[in-house]
């Protein structure tokens, strides 16, 4: 699925199942906490605290999808073109970072 085929299949569930979308400001906050739950599982996980036992279930691919959904609402909200946008963004990082990171001694 490409990132316009996203934002046009979570336009059309929003728009069917989900009634309307919540506003950007509700939106936003529910990215804060969606993201929010990915930390917990990373730093749990992967990071120095101990997993509880009630985390281990928890399923990390599908709280980043959590994560898109609400940042695809968002970028629909918004008239955020997501494919243009990040093309855009990935050509300012070719040619800002192109040897940035070749040079910097802490990543040698």
């Amino acid at each position: 699925m490409t990132l316009q085929e996203a934002q046009t299949t979570v336009d059309g569930w929003i728009r069917t199942v989900g009634v309307r979308y919540f506003n950007e400001l509700t939106n936003m906050a529910m990215l804060t906490e969606e993201v929010g739950e990915v930390a917990r599982i990373i730093a749990r996980r992967y990071g120095e605290q101990s997993e509880k036992e009630s985390d281990k279930a928890k399923d990390l691919g599908d709280e980043m999808a959590d994560v898109l959904w609400v940042l695809i609402c968002l970028a629909n909200q918004t008239g955020v073109d997501l494919t243009e946008a990040f093309q855009k963004n990935l050509e300012k990082k070719n040619v800002r970072d192109a040897t940035r990171h070749k040079e910097n001694q802490k990543l040698q």
